[in-house]
């Protein structure tokens, strides 16, 4: 079975604001390497999840995990991201969706931002 991951994002007007978005996907990519990895934008970028998730469908993906890459879950992930998850699901009922917290929520995350926000105060980086 054939595991995919969505990576979802907002998405801006300047393309060089999904420059970190790409380098995670990349990452993950790197990481595991038998899944199949997509980056999706909510708007004003493409691809949108809609297609991003038709794509990993027709790779063969039974299972996929959508991962908000948001700081928090405010109305884009509490809102719009479960119309979207619903029309994946009816477009492709064979492929079993689920949506992971917002990745801002997780601890390693926290722990980084906070880590990179110290940097100044703890003295010289090396």
């Amino acid at each position: 079975m054939k595991a995919g991951v969505l990576l979802f994002c907002h998405g801006a007007r300047d393309p060089n604001w999904a420059r970190p978005f790409e380098a995670v996907l990349e990452q993950v990519r790197e990481q595991a390497p038998d899944a199949e990895v997509s980056l999706a934008f909510l708007e004003f970028m493409t691809p949108g999840i809609l297609q991003a998730g038709l794509e990993l469908a027709e790779l063969g993906c039974a299972q996929v995990q959508v991962v908000p890459l948001f700081l928090g879950t405010g109305g884009h992930v509490r809102k719009d991201l479960p119309v979207l998850i619903e029309q994946l699901r009816e477009a492709h009922p064979h492929v079993s969706w689920s949506v992971r917290p917002s990745i801002g929520e997780s601890a390693g995350v926290i722990a980084a931002m906070a880590d990179a926000a110290l940097l100044g105060l703890m003295g010289p980086s090396p």
